[in-house]
């Protein structure tokens, strides 16, 4: 169909209502056929816009998050994981704690679904408009000290201080030096009190000695992770091996 009104749609155009130049007739002839007052087709055609925004800002976040993968809370199979409260961890999807400025930190044996969770509520986060940034914690060490060497620290760390939330997957996956355990908590401090965290860690806390060779510094990691959190122990099965029982069984 040749479009019937040139400078409507140059309008649209500089005004940023692009999308609406392949909707607006559609919505026109509906409008008409319903015999739609003005008000009412303007309402139908800010709200086309709102959601096409919306969806875009979505996908936008969802990108700039960096997910390995994309994982749904209504996924995640609790009746494997019976030590997990599913209660507390639904209520998570209400992202009040990331209004509060809480952490989250999950902790349990490798397979248990501790990623899956993490990027569970930050999927749900970026969908509530929030923004999110996911990294594992050897990435988020070697980005910090890469940033160090290169003065650019206070830049970096400020970066992370402006996100709504940052999760840092599989903590204690690799030794934490002691001046990388400094540049870990110097993140953590930048987002105490302020912005929320979700970490993920196959050891519990009174194993963090492993990871870091300085444990001063470990437990003013775990002093400000802890102080306004929400943790969660998970000490069932790994899904990975549930898997390959079933394709044993099959």
């Amino acid at each position: 169909m040749q479009n019937s009104n040139p400078p409507l749609e140059a309008h649209l155009k500089a005004l940023k209502l692009p999308g609406l130049v392949h909707t607006y007739q559609a919505i026109s002839e509906t409008a008409a056929k319903s015999n739609l007052t003005y008000e009412e087709y303007l309402a139908l055609l800010l709200e086309d816009e709102l959601k096409r925004k919306t969806e875009a800002s979505i996908k936008t976040k969802l990108s700039k998050a960096k997910f390995p993968f994309v994982k749904m809370l209504e996924e995640f199979d609790f009746s494997f994981q019976p030590s997990l409260n599913e209660k507390e961890v639904i209520a998570l999807s209400s992202l009040e704690f990331i209004s509060a400025g809480d952490n989250v930190v999950l902790l349990g044996p490798p397979g248990v679904g501790k990623t899956h969770l993490g990027i569970a509520l930050g999927v749900k986060a970026c969908v509530a408009r929030y923004r999110v940034a996911f990294t594992s914690a050897q990435k988020l060490i070697e980005e910090l000290a890469i940033a160090q060497k290169a003065g650019a620290l206070i830049d970096t760390l400020m970066y992370y201080s402006r996100l709504h939330l940052v999760i840092i997957d599989e903590l204690g996956y690799m030794p934490i030096s002691r001046e990388e355990a400094n540049l870990l908590f110097q993140l953590i401090s930048v987002r105490y009190e302020k912005g929320s965290v979700i970490v993920t860690s196959n050891y519990n806390f009174d194993e963090w000695g492993k990871i870091f060779e300085d444990n001063i510094v470990a437990t003013a990691i775990i002093d400000r992770l802890v102080h306004h959190a929400k943790i969660f122990y998970i000490n069932g099965s790994s899904y990975r091996l549930k898997d390959k029982l079933k394709r044993g069984n099959s």
